[in-house]
């Protein structure tokens, strides 16, 4: 996205046009969000109560698992000197991204939730 994005555009750019079709067609879908000022903007609230949403606790990144994908994108980005190759790179990168890593994020979240549990309040390791 190459300006701020506000509640308002993240529904009527992402959520309108891409999420709600999608999630329509998978019957029992969970949308999961975390608590970026966009999603938990009002007008995003107002569409998503059609859909069942996982509530998300705040100050919680590492119960993300796209989190850990980002930063796997992050780490195998080369230099980039525009904004255009910017783009290009990180569309080739997410188009090849193993899906092994994302099925094994998925697989290691019962562990990465009792850390947290563990933690309680504090940093959790893991």
């Amino acid at each position: 996205m190459r300006r701020t994005l506000t509640g308002q555009r993240y529904v009527d750019d992402i959520l309108q046009p891409h999420v709600g079709p999608f999630l329509n067609g998978l019957p029992g879908a969970i949308s999961q969000q975390y608590n970026a000022r966009p999603h938990t903007a009002r007008v995003t609230q107002n569409f998503l109560c059609h859909f069942q949403t996982l509530r998300w606790p705040p100050c919680s990144p590492d119960l993300s698992p796209v989190e850990h994908v980002w930063d796997q994108l992050k780490r195998r980005m080369p230099s980039c000197h525009s904004v255009l190759h910017l783009e290009l790179d990180v569309q080739d990168l997410w188009a090849h991204l193993p899906q092994d890593n994302i099925r094994s994020l998925i697989n290691l979240m019962p562990d990465r939730l009792a850390a947290c549990i563990a933690a309680g309040v504090g940093p959790m390791r893991y």
